[in-house]
């Protein structure tokens, strides 16, 4: 069980019972040792659960006390606001809208010390020039969790435009822009598609006949092998 299962159970139990329970108890119905349930009970009263009670006394949870959805520390809190506003700053209009509805969850889910960390964060993202896209990364999200297959018609490099099924398999974001990693049918092998450059985007109703974890674990080895061999280049050549 992870930490904070345990924890989210301490306190339930504490909740369902009057009298003072110990250590050993808790640690019965944890499945776990009397030590982590001290280091346990520690923890929540760090992040001001009203815990009262001692070691070998017992604990008690003080009445009125609910439990809050979220249980952060400071770090925590400033890694989610931080996550959230980037993506604000840089996702699809959905993303973003998406990311700003979360901040306004968190601001009224988190415990009150914590709420300076979402109106008041110490930390910030750089602006932005956000590139133009015709299509909508939101479609090709869609796409991924469906696992359907894509019929892109996109500009490479060359800026001639060709049309190619692909099989999408993660969309990669950048400070400026996106990139969508597929299996593409037309070069019998993977390759990387900049949102920018896409004219457009149809998802198709026929799945992609692979597992959708075997073409992932595809796809990284062969990101590996590519990491690996660049590596080994830049040592030869240093």
């Amino acid at each position: 069980m992870r930490k904070a299962e345990r924890l989210f159970e301490i306190v339930q139990l504490l909740r369902i019972v009057r009298e003072p329970i110990s250590a050993q108890h808790i640690a019965n119905e944890l499945g776990s040792s009397k030590r982590s349930v001290y280091r346990d009970i520690a923890a929540l009263k760090a992040q001001d659960v009203p815990i009262r009670g001692e070691a070998g006394v017992g604990y008690v949870l003080e009445k009125g006390f609910d439990m809050p959805p979220l249980m952060l520390t400071s770090d925590e809190m400033d890694a989610a606001v931080l996550g959230a506003h980037w993506v604000a700053s840089r996702g699809e209009p959905d993303l973003a809208k998406a990311a700003l509805n979360l901040l306004a969850k968190i601001e009224v889910v988190v415990p009150e010390r914590l709420r300076a960390h979402v109106l008041e964060p110490a930390m910030s993202i750089a602006p932005v020039v956000p590139t133009f896209e015709v299509v909508n990364s939101s479609s090709l999200r869609n796409a991924i969790r469906r696992h359907r297959k894509v019929t892109l018609v996109y500009e490479g490099a060359s800026g001639v435009p060709t049309e190619r099924i692909v099989w999408p398999i993660l969309l990669g974001y950048r400070d400026a822009g996106r990139i969508l990693a597929a299996w593409c049918e037309l070069r019998n092998g993977f390759r990387y598609f900049r949102t920018d450059r896409m004219i457009s985007a149809d998802i198709l109703e026929q799945r992609i006949p692979e597992n959708a974890l075997s073409l992932r674990a595809r796809w990284r080895s062969e990101m590996d092998q590519e990491r690996a061999s660049y590596s080994i280049q830049t040592q030869k050549d240093g």
